[in-house]
């Protein structure tokens, strides 16, 4: 099962993921995003657009290397992963 970390901000938007081991079970990132999005309705949406890509202010990293398909999802995920996503501030 893949370990997914999400950053506080990511977290006070989805306090049903707070205090939760976030272990998942899914072989890419598409399929981390919708079991995701099982546990906290809204996930998935508010970290990929409409068409499904990843929108621009947010990064997955696996296993500390910056996902690739920002499109598809399809990077693969191995059975003991760890999984980072963040989501960029900005601002004034």
């Amino acid at each position: 099962m893949a370990t997914v970390t999400l950053t506080g901000h990511l977290l006070s938007f989805f306090p049903a993921l707070k205090g939760q081991s976030l272990s998942v079970e899914a072989s890419s990132v598409a399929q981390l995003l919708a079991a995701l999005e099982q546990r906290a309705p809204g996930f998935a949406f508010y970290v990929c657009d409409e068409a499904g890509r990843l929108r621009p202010h947010v990064n997955i990293f696996i296993d500390g290397q910056r996902i690739v398909d920002r499109r598809a999802l399809s990077d693969p995920l191995n059975e003991n992963a760890e999984v980072f996503i963040l989501q960029a501030l900005s601002g004034g």
